[in-house]
């Protein structure tokens, strides 16, 4: 594994998704000095919780120390300076880059401009690929394997970047079954209904949840993204389609369990968070050692490189 750059999970290998989550397992509860003196710009110009500061503790948790840009306003993007020479500039400053953009395709573009170390945090509805192999790893360790499973994924399937990185993981394994529970209007699109169509796996659109609920493995519920809605009305009209309750997952499988990328607004009742079933605050507490295990090993890479 020498990859030094990670923008897109359409790129990944299934060994190298097996690596990090084996190495991952290895970073829980553990802190090391892997990054003793390294400097790491974290870059993000789009709002962020979870994924801000679990790569800052990763960074922490590793040795290593942080420049930050948490808001795109307090930089000289704000005056017309162009990403190129944004990313020219700061990677003269620190020696990893991990970036969060609202632009599609930004992760890319930034690349075009470095050599060094670099993590995509999100770029617009394109790509989240820290959180797909996060995510990943919350599969592997809730259900104790990968294949075989029957996935579901409720909500806005249409912008849903965690969605769209994450099913180009599940394309590497034997998954028994995807199901796509959305609004017409958001439905997942063809490019990746076609991708794991050619893999090989069983699809399923539907627009109801309820009937199928006996038959899901992994119930990956999402939010309605009002940012990604150029109308409101639309929006409004969509926001609340669908509400996972503690009642509604009693008719499940005992053994399913809940994800949600976070943050949630309405689809997930709070009466579910005390259930066994309820595995999303684990699945944000995993980002911290998925990223932990990304950067350790993409500064390793570099090194052997640069000898």
């Amino acid at each position: 594994m020498n990859r030094t750059q990670l923008t897109t999970t359409a790129d990944l290998t299934k060994e190298e998704v097996d690596f990090f989550i084996k190495d991952a397992e290895e970073f829980r509860n553990k802190r090391t000095k892997d990054l003793d003196g390294v400097i790491v710009a974290s870059l993000f110009f789009e709002p962020s919780t979870r994924t801000r500061l679990s790569f800052e503790s990763a960074v922490h948790r590793l040795g290593g120390r942080l420049i930050t840009v948490a808001n795109a306003s307090s930089t000289s993007m704000k005056k017309g300076e162009t990403l190129n020479d944004t990313i020219n500039v700061i990677e003269k400053y620190a020696d990893i880059l991990i970036m969060r953009h609202p632009k599609e395709g930004a992760a890319a573009e930034a690349c075009q401009s470095t050599k060094k170390p670099f993590l995509n945090a999100g770029d617009g509805a394109n790509q989240h690929p820290t959180q797909a192999l996060l995510d990943m790893y919350t599969i592997h360790n809730e259900m104790g394997k990968i294949d075989g499973l029957t996935i579901a994924f409720v909500g806005d399937l249409k912008f849903g970047r965690t969605v769209h990185s994450l099913l180009y993981l599940l394309a590497l394994y034997n998954v028994k079954k995807i199901l796509f529970i959305s609004p017409e209007q958001l439905k997942i699109p063809n490019t990746y209904l076609d991708m794991l169509k050619k893999k090989g796996i069983e699809l399923e659109e539907s627009s109801e949840l309820n009937k199928h609920m006996q038959e899901i493995d992994i119930l990956y519920m999402t939010r309605i993204q009002q940012e990604r809605f150029e109308d409101l009305d639309q929006y409004y009209q969509l926001k609340g389609s669908y509400v996972l309750t503690a009642n509604l997952i009693k008719t499940g499988k005992p053994k399913m369990r809940v994800m949600h990328p976070l943050p949630r607004v309405d689809e997930i009742t709070t009466d579910v968070d005390e259930l066994e079933q309820c595995a999303y605050f684990r699945q944000a507490e995993n980002g911290v050692y998925m990223r932990m295990a990304l950067l350790k090993n993409l500064w390793k890479n570099y090194n052997i490189e640069a000898t």
